[in-house]
């Protein structure tokens, strides 16, 4: 292959909803620039992009895939993610990295949820976008209807460049209004017949090819001021004209394809070569500082991994993009993440599991390589000369998450590795080692993300292991003031250990004044406030600790220790062993022993004092609320609104937009735990949702009780 200037390289992410199509229209794409000499199919498992096992045994993409092709002397580098919002993680990556959007609209349904989701995040990103409908020759396929749909969604902006003479078993042709041409295709596909466009298609043809010279001309001062002129353009201005609407996302253009038969994507190609934008037009990547890295050829140079791919005998392959100057076979390298040196012995272009071997890459080019010593996914190679750090890639929440177990215990180090691992192959699949719930916490984006982890734990890894639902990380507080004291008095020969500690708790809140007297039970205790700490608790809320001993009833001394023994308490609450918050001590006497007392005695009377104190203070369990945002179908929304009022959800309101309904909510985790499920059953998967933590809030006591009685059979059986 020849080494390609930055000028000459595009980089084209292939997206959307699950069952569009992208992977049999990749393999199209393939085809058709001579990389492949047979298409494969999703049926028959040996399409190029779908190669893991994993993906083979669900029929589904599961990784971002990179191929390149290279067309009438430019290179396209094209990315096909996954469809399905269980593995968005690969679409986001493959947006961050590209410079151009292709969106596939399944023929038969139209833009879906997933369709939305997808663009939504070339309008986060600024990413071009074209449209491409596939699956025209479905027998449900109604272009009119999905022209309109697209139009009341994304509005003006989407250009019809070419549109079907018929859809469904009976598509063979389009007409192109760019061209103004009509290509006709054999039944089973095959070379396109190209023709004038036949009189009674003329006139819809004349009416969308001047709509596309109006969009076009828009971008243009020239081209605008040339059309008022003589109100038309050629088709090297018009193509000039969708370029740069394609950069500042003030046209979507519109093409008709069937991958599966190859109609179309020839054509498809001819445009993404002529007319999509290189990498030296698009806006410059910021590094980590804040500075805009241009893709320059000459400048010090810099590679960001973004996808880590582990494949059977050959390890890691870590793939790249370069966001500046050029890198060859055998430059020396500093991890900027990692401080380690790194030697790149091999660069390849790959497509799919076929990689061919390079030389050089130039900036703005995506390759991989092997036999790192060091590398991760996120990470950024340097030269000697150059110090930057990428880390503009941001991933969604997690969904869904269980609790892991190896089935035998001496497996379990082995696990810990794999998912360590199989993290770097996928960074929206989270592993948390959780201190609080004693479990190990597998994170993901859906049910399947997760089954699909499962799978090959046990199949790649062979390593057999069960899902549980996870505990709730519940939090303990308390609602009322209360007092305890607690004398801890131990005498066995020698030295013998003396504490006595009193001291008051009440709920906290921020801003609320210092306590100046307490009356508990007509008794009046005032305070003499010696010092106080604020402590934020690492689980969220605060501890105020409050030294009011006069008289030196305390010697300030083991102040320390008493707050130590009120922190061993405050990790295990008395209803569920859940960690408190929001509590106020004030510590305003005791007693000591100039022999016998210390730090250990005064650690141990606070532990008990405050525990004592904190079950007289009408203690309450909190539970995590969390914003909950669905995209829904607006004929399913009836049935998501009902399923989560019986989820203890609160609505709070909802938005109408073209071709969904957006609902927003607040829903404890609890509820959470199969809600991925729930709502693709309730929606046949055309739904989707998105979460972000909002706070604690008290249980409902019905629910407090039960999870007060489960903890005690819990602690009776251990």
């Amino acid at each position: 292959m020849k080494v390609y200037k930055t000028e000459e390289i595009k980089n084209i992410a292939l997206i959307g909803s699950a069952g569009s199509g992208k992977t049999t229209l990749a393999e199209a794409m393939l085809y058709e620039s001579g990389v492949i000499k047979r298409r494969g199919t999703v049926e028959t498992k040996n399409t190029v992009c779908d190669y893991f096992p994993v993906e083979q045994e669900y029929g589904y993409s599961v990784f971002p895939t990179v191929f390149n092709v290279e067309w009438n002397n430019k290179k396209l580098n094209i990315i096909d993610c996954p469809g399905s919002d269980d593995f968005i993680g690969g679409t986001i990556t493959a947006l961050n990295v590209t410079d151009q959007a292709l969106i596939v609209v399944n023929g038969q349904y139209g833009p879906e949820v997933g369709t939305q989701n997808c663009f939504r995040y070339t309008e986060k990103l600024k990413k071009p976008v074209i449209f491409l409908v596939n699956e025209l020759d479905r027998d449900t396929c109604d272009f009119d209807t999905i022209m309109t749909s697209m139009k009341d969604i994304y509005g003006s902006k989407c250009v019809e460049i070419q549109y079907p003479v018929a859809t469904g078993p009976n598509f063979n042709s389009i007409i192109d209004v760019l061209l103004m041409k009509k290509y006709s295709w054999k039944a089973e596909g095959g070379a396109p017949i190209i023709e004038d466009i036949p009189a009674d298609e003329l006139d819809k043809a004349t009416e969308l090819h001047n709509a596309l010279i109006e969009a076009a001309a828009g971008n243009d001062d020239a081209l605008m001021e040339k059309y008022f002129e003589e109100e038309n353009l050629t088709e090297d201005e018009i193509r000039e004209g969708i370029r740069k609407g394609l950069i500042t996302r003030s046209i979507f253009p519109i093409f008709c394809v069937c991958g599966g038969k190859s109609m179309g994507v020839h054509r498809l190609m001819e445009f993404l070569g002529n007319v999509v934008p290189f990498v030296s037009e698009m806006p410059k990547v910021s590094n980590a500082a804040g500075e805009e890295i241009a893709p320059d050829v000459n400048g010090p140079t810099s590679l960001f991994f973004f996808k880590t791919s582990v494949e059977p005998h050959i390890g890691e392959v870590c793939y790249f993009k370069v966001m500046s100057g050029s890198v060859k076979v055998g430059d020396d390298m500093t991890n900027a993440d990692r401080g380690s040196k790194e030697r790149i012995t091999s660069l390849f272009v790959c497509a799919g599991a076929n990689r061919q071997a390079v030389d050089v890459l130039n900036a703005g080019d995506i390759g991989c390589s092997v036999k790192f010593k060091d590398v991760k996914t996120g990470n950024t190679l340097n030269d000697k000369d150059c110090d930057n750090k990428f880390n503009f890639i941001k991933y969604p929440n997690s969904k869904y998450s269980r609790a892991i177990k190896a089935n035998s215990e001496t497996e379990t180090e082995k696990m810990m590795a794999a998912l360590a691992k199989m993290r770097q192959e996928d960074p929206t699949w989270v592993v948390e080692q959780s201190k609080e719930l004693k479990q190990t916490i597998v994170h993901g984006q859906g049910e399947f993300h997760l089954r699909t982890l499962k799978w090959r734990l046990e199949n790649n890894e062979k390593i057999q292991v069960n899902y549980i639902e996870p505990k709730i990380p519940y939090r303990e507080t308390i609602t009322k003031m209360a007092r305890a004291d607690y004398r801890h008095k131990k005498q066995s020969g020698g030295a013998g250990q003396f504490g006595e500690v009193h001291l008051i708790i009440e709920p906290y809140t921020d801003g609320m004044p210092d306590p100046v007297t307490y009356k508990i039970n007509n008794q009046e205790f005032k305070m003499n406030i010696k010092s106080k700490e604020e402590i934020d608790l690492e689980w969220g809320g605060k501890l105020v600790f409050i030294n009011s001993v006069v008289g030196g009833a305390i010697d300030t001394r083991f102040m320390p220790a008493i707050l130590k023994g009120i922190m061993e308490r405050m990790e295990q609450g008395p209803l569920t062993g859940s960690y408190a918050r929001d509590v106020r001590v004030v510590v305003y006497d005791g007693k000591m022993h100039p022999v016998d007392s210390n730090e250990l005695s005064f650690m141990l009377a606070a532990r008990h004092a405050f525990s004592d104190a904190f079950k007289n203070a009408n203690p309450k369990i909190l539970e995590p609320i969390y914003k909950l945002e669905v995209l829904v179908p607006a004929d399913y929304m009836g049935d998501v609104m009902g399923d989560l009022q019986g989820r203890r959800a609160i609505i709070m309101g909802m938005d109408s937009e073209p071709g969904y309904q957006k609902l927003n909510a607040q829903i404890p985790l609890k509820e959470l735990s199969s809600y991925s499920i729930a709502l693709s059953s309730l929606t046949g998967g055309r739904a989707s949702f998105s979460t972000e933590f909002l706070e604690y809030r008290l249980v409902p006591n019905d629910i407090q009780q039960n999870l007060i009685k489960e903890h005690e059979a819990e602690a009776e059986e251990d």
